[in-house]
């Protein structure tokens, strides 16, 4: 297993894996902390080609199979194998024109709740192969006090090869903000 830090990368072997996103809320939270994990399946202009390349809690599965959501966690505890929200990931399936994938994490009603990622504690982002055996993991080490949007982590193609980008970037944003950066459709929420 490789462990990552912030802006490390390195090339993934496998063309089937999930990719594995875990969090735990601060001791002491008042309210319930609704993470939510979204992927942005990107084409080389770093735009959504169409709808079903947006990969969120109201659209869990990309139509041609190559991306597959767990469904959102919206209570804060983790399942079975340790990660709060999993996606699965079959390259054979992916579309030519998809070069990049993100994974990014916001905190669902943030402004409305007062929340940010300060409250939470322990994320981290991982890839496991078809056999369970962690590959990669990239624990984010920064507080991200004020933000409610974070890029955890994002796929891409070089040289023909899929490699795995530990971002860690944080934004004083929500969800919406991120599909008005990268598509230009409108998406039902």
């Amino acid at each position: 297993m490789i462990n990552l830090t912030k802006g490390e990368k390195t090339v993934i072997g496998s063309k089937k894996f999930t990719v594995g996103l875990g969090w735990d809320a601060n001791v002491g939270n008042s309210s319930t902390i609704d993470l939510d994990v979204s992927v942005f399946m990107l084409n080389t202009n770093k735009v959504i080609p169409n709808e079903s390349s947006f990969i969120f809690y109201n659209q869990l599965k990309s139509t041609c199979g190559s991306v597959i959501h767990s469904g959102d966690c919206r209570n804060g505890e983790t399942s079975s194998n340790g990660d709060d929200e999993s996606i699965k990931i079959d390259l054979t399936k992916m579309p030519s024109d998809i070069v990049e994938l993100l994974f990014v994490v916001t905190i669902d009603e943030a402004i409305m709740k007062k929340q940010n990622f300060g409250m939470v504690r322990n994320s981290y982002i991982r890839i496991i192969d078809e056999n369970g055996t962690e590959l990669v993991k990239y624990e984010l080490d920064e507080s991200f006090s004020i933000e409610t949007g974070i890029l955890f982590g994002r796929l891409y193609v070089k040289n023909d090869e899929w490699k795995f980008d530990a971002s860690g970037i944080g934004y004083q944003e929500d969800l919406s903000f991120f599909v008005e950066q990268y598509y230009t459709g409108s998406v039902s929420k």
